[in-house]
């Protein structure tokens, strides 16, 4: 195999769970052109199918990855950037169509805590201490909100008389509150070098 296809750490960049992380990178388009472009009634149900497909693979790239041995280091690197992407691209399209101050207020709190937190896992990788900050219970707890909540308000319409999407700005509100809540977690571990640093 040629040297283009390896990881520097020896593991091959070609393989099912980096597939699976690109295929969710290649669906935010998709998802902007079907909830944004297309005036067909079923073109939300089709982006919100699209979304939570996406929030699936999310699950099976991480999980394939230990399965088979075949994590890599553009694995790691783009699994993140994938899953705040498509986060992002969903929160910038419902607040388009609904502009509301408590909408924006949790798009902004969940796009801004995902940059905080990436710069802070950047920055504990770099002093060699990001063991300090693994993913915890409650970020999945919050991540499984997160994508619940958005593929309701992607959905935006009614279904069998079920309100959803009330239940997802409801899901949403309780991933936000669940997001800032990990991201104090986050901050108090990494809290020793923070506090160290600043007296360098």
């Amino acid at each position: 195999m040629s040297t283009s296809t390896q990881g520097t750490d020896g593991q091959s960049n070609w393989n099912l769970p980096n597939a699976l992380t690109w295929l969710r990178i290649l669906m935010i388009p998709a998802i902007v052109a079907l909830f944004y472009l297309l005036p067909y009634p079923w073109a939300d149900p089709a982006a919100c199918a699209a979304f939570a497909l996406a929030g699936i693979t999310d699950s099976l790239d991480g999980y394939y990855a230990r399965k088979l041995g075949q994590t890599s280091r553009l694995g790691a690197f783009l699994d993140p950037v994938a899953d705040k992407l498509i986060v992002a691209a969903a929160l910038v399209l419902i607040v388009s169509r609904d502009p509301r101050w408590f909408v924006v207020i949790v798009a902004v709190v969940i796009i801004g805590r995902e940059i905080a937190v990436s710069a802070l896992r950047e920055w504990m990788a770099e002093i060699g201490a990001r063991g300090r900050i693994k993913v915890s219970l409650l970020a999945k707890l919050k991540t499984i909100m997160q994508i619940v909540g958005l593929s309701f308000l992607l959905f935006r319409q009614n279904l069998f008389d079920l309100p959803i999407y009330k239940m997802g700005l409801v899901l949403t509100g309780i991933a936000c509150v669940l997001t800032l809540w990990s991201m104090f977690l986050y901050l108090r571990l990494a809290w020793p070098e923070l506090r160290g640093s600043a007296t360098l």
